[in-house]
């Protein structure tokens, strides 16, 4: 992260930065998700007692590659996510690195290997809390459990939730963001299915014009 950029930049530096690292049309859909998150990065970007964690590169990822599920073009979801890094003073490519090496570090551990694996990456006494940390934490939980049966969304967020206390997160803001990123994913997923659903509606009425100009044609 560069502190020197992050501690200049005004919001509005911020989005003239990402707009001119971005210069694309974003869908109404995904404009929410590049908006929030942009000025999330910005506040971020000017607490001096926030370290980009791995916790925070995990749900970061995790943040951005659930909500920006059906994205169209698809070769642009990486770019708007690299836009979004680098005009706060964040590098995409090595939180998508710090995020791969965790993910597949946590994949089948056990509760107490991965509370040995998450110890280094911690929040330190006095620094900043940051949603995307539990998002992070719940993330590497589920690949943790990813072979577990009957291990459902309430129940990750409990586990998430007691694995919290020993890193030094806020418990209660754990659960309510985690709860809360829940429900915003389950909306996400809709509206994207809707969207789906309405392009290929579109689609087969285009296809059935084009049949019936076709067949008067040839009458």
């Amino acid at each position: 992260m560069d502190c020197t950029l992050a501690a200049s930049q005004t919001i509005a530096d911020s989005k003239r930065a990402f707009h001119q690292a971005f210069p694309h049309v974003i869908a109404p859909l995904y404009r929410r998700l590049a908006d929030e998150l942009l000025v999330e990065l910005h506040l971020l970007s000017h607490q001096s007692r926030f370290e980009a964690n791995g916790l925070f590169s995990v749900g970061l990822c995790t943040v951005f590659d659930t909500f920006s599920k059906g994205y169209r073009p698809e070769a642009q979801t990486e770019a708007l996510f690299s836009a979004l890094c680098s005009s706060n003073g964040f590098d995409a490519a090595k939180l998508r690195k710090t995020n791969a090496l965790l993910v597949d570090q946590a994949k089948g551990k056990d509760l107490e290997s991965l509370k040995s694996l998450l110890s280094s990456h911690s929040l330190n006494e006095g620094n900043h809390y940051s949603r995307l940390m539990a998002v992070g934490l719940m993330s590497l939980l589920k690949a943790a459990t990813a072979d577990a049966t009957g291990t459902d969304t309430e129940a990750i967020v409990k586990q998430s939730k007691e694995l919290a206390e020993g890193l030094g997160l806020p418990t209660d803001r754990v659960e309510k963001d985690l709860t809360l990123f829940g429900s915003n994913s389950e909306r996400m997923d809709q509206a994207v299915e809707l969207v789906e659903e309405t392009i290929a509606a579109e689609k087969r009425k285009k296809e059935r014009r084009l049949e019936e100009q076709a067949q008067r044609t040839s009458s």
